[in-house]
């Protein structure tokens, strides 16, 4: 057994056990669709390593008093993140006026309720499973804060900061315009943190031009 296959099990027998509503649980016995476990085997588990705050199947309540099931809820602590799966079949393409309707009346009630919403095409995960890492990555960065190491000054840990918030590589005079101080200060923050390994060149090679942020293992849970 896979270290994805024996903490998956783990974790949804956990959600199964100590769910009390009725309904959810039902749902969860069946297991989950094919589209989320690509999602958690190719995306979610590579770039986290764990399920912390992951919860299947999450029961929300919709304008009718009725109930719908979001695919992944991420709540750590007190916030709200929905992670759902658009499947791209004949049920997508003919998706009919009404279903339309209710499609974006379900995600506008949702923001409203102070969800962030974060719809995943089935498509990307299995054609660009690193970009959606990406996206993961990212998506969790509005809940956690980012561990800045100790030794970094105000200056450092803000372009760290900086480039934790983009989804893209991102240039010296991005950060020197954000930070307010020249290029060539500019440029000796960014060395140091390439030669930290907090960051990496993206792009260039006698002078960098783009540089990205080093992701893994950077995130820490805000409880």
């Amino acid at each position: 057994m896979s270290q994805f296959e024996e903490k998956f099990k783990k974790w949804h027998q956990d959600n199964i056990t100590n769910e009390k509503n009725h309904r959810r649980r039902e749902i969860l016995e069946k297991g989950l669709g094919h589209g989320t476990m690509e999602f958690l085997r190719l995306v979610w588990f590579p770039v986290v390593g764990n399920f912390d705050h992951l919860h299947p199947e999450w029961e929300v309540q919709d304008f009718n008093n009725g109930y719908r099931y979001l695919d992944l809820a991420y709540m750590p602590g007190q916030a709200k993140g929905g992670i759902e799966i658009q499947g791209y079949g004949p049920h997508a393409r003919d998706l009919d006026v009404r279903r339309f309707k209710d499609l974006c009346w379900r995600h506008s009630l949702l923001a409203l309720d102070g969800w962030t919403f974060l719809p995943i095409a089935y498509l990307s995960i299995q054609d660009e499973p690193k970009r959606c890492q990406q996206l993961i990555l990212s998506f969790i960065g509005k809940f956690t804060s980012i561990d800045v190491p100790s030794q970094l000054s105000w200056l450092e840990a803000e372009t760290v900061r900086f480039a934790h918030r983009l989804l893209r590589p991102f240039t010296p005079i991005e950060v020197a315009n954000h930070l307010r101080i020249s290029d060539r200060h500019t440029r000796r923050i960014l060395r140091k943190l390439v030669d930290l390994q907090i960051l990496a060149v993206a792009s260039g090679k006698k002078r960098a031009r783009t540089y990205s942020l080093v992701l893994p293992t950077i995130y820490l849970p805000q409880c």
